[in-house]
């Protein structure tokens, strides 16, 4: 009889080889439905329980108003091979937010940028291997004129996209885009909508050089 493979040893293999912290041994900040923080938990095990922890997830863009969207490494623990938003990640325990985001961004894409929060949302969906992603995520912006240079470990590709392009390759393809970038993906452009009609203006004017 064949015995199933344990969801943590699936996840410890997939990690070995990168460059970066092992998943195991990462920790995030588990929060209630107001985000204020009521522990802290393996992110390994937070994702197999469906532990409601805080995360973030970042948008880029250019001055042509184009969105950099990056594809997941197929090695990553979960959602391999889709394309997603710029940037995501978990704080670490007692580390800020935009500190957070800020390392998280020099790790995956190579450059840095200011952010700036735009607005947060709660999702939950389950995903391979037994996973459930329940996250309280916090969405930035950020504004980068030039080339990154992604973790490969963690970026299979990476491209600017206009944003009119990816609307309807979403609604078209979304099996091709994570869970959570389909759900912020709009959320996003509501938020940016009122800074002015042209996004990579509206975004410049309310965030400063870094």
């Amino acid at each position: 009889m064949r015995v199933s493979q344990d969801p943590i040893e699936i996840l410890k293999q997939r990690s070995q080889g990168n460059t970066g912290t092992n998943i195991t041994e990462e920790k995030v900040v588990l929060v209630n439905e107001q985000d204020n923080a009521i522990g802290v938990e393996d992110k390994t095990r937070a994702h197999l329980l469906g532990a409601l922890h805080r995360a973030f997830s970042i948008f880029v863009v250019n001055a042509a108003g184009q969105l950099m969207v990056q594809k997941r490494a197929l090695t990553k623990y979960h959602s391999g091979g889709l394309w997603s938003n710029t940037c995501c990640g978990h704080p670490r325990p007692d580390e800020a937010l935009k500190k957070a985001a800020r390392r998280r961004l020099r790790e995956e894409m190579g450059f840095d940028a200011h952010l700036t929060e735009l607005f947060a949302f709660i999702y939950r969906a389950n995903l391979e291997d037994g996973l459930i992603e329940n996250e309280y995520d916090h969405v930035l912006v950020g504004w980068f004129e030039g080339v990154p240079k992604p973790d490969p470990t963690e970026i299979a590709d990476w491209r600017w996209t206009d944003i009119a392009t990816l609307s309807v390759d979403l609604k078209e393809h979304p099996e091709s885009y994570t869970y959570w970038f389909r759900i912020s993906f709009d959320q996003f452009l509501r938020a940016v909508a009122p800074m002015q009609s042209n996004i990579a203006v509206g975004i410049a004017s309310s965030i400063t050089n870094v």
